[in-house]
């Protein structure tokens, strides 16, 4: 079988490394992209098995991404679990209302990180 894909996104290339090999530890194949525009690009291009994403992006958002990939009938059961600075109750709450499975703060805890593929996938 395959290994599951994960696509990371985040367009600072310190933390997008720092996800993907957390994530390559554990096995999973990783795919990247750097903007908002390119998260929905690869996303449906390569059908991954869940996202991690940054909300804060230049381009479109973590939140429009999310929005397009998980309203869109080709892409919508893949899991978006944000990964971000912005952690108030607020942008939790508004980052459900986009489709996000959960929001993990920056910096990034590997543990988390491997709990929510292990909950997700």
């Amino acid at each position: 079988m395959p290994a599951k894909k994960i696509l990371i996104v985040d367009d600072t290339a310190a933390h997008l490394q720092q996800i993907k090999e957390i994530v390559a530890a554990e096995g999973y194949q990783v795919i990247t992209a750097t903007s908002g525009r390119e998260a929905v690009e690869r996303a449906r291009a390569e059908m991954p098995n869940m996202v991690f994403m940054d909300i804060v992006m230049d381009d479109l958002d973590g939140y429009g991404a999310c929005r397009q990939i998980t309203r869109d009938e080709a892409t919508k059961d893949i899991p978006v679990v944000f990964v971000s600075t912005k952690n108030q109750r607020a942008d939790r709450i508004w980052a459900e209302k986009q489709g996000a499975k959960a929001l993990l703060s920056k910096p990034v805890d590997s543990d988390e990180i491997v709990s929510n593929l292990k909950l997700f996938l």
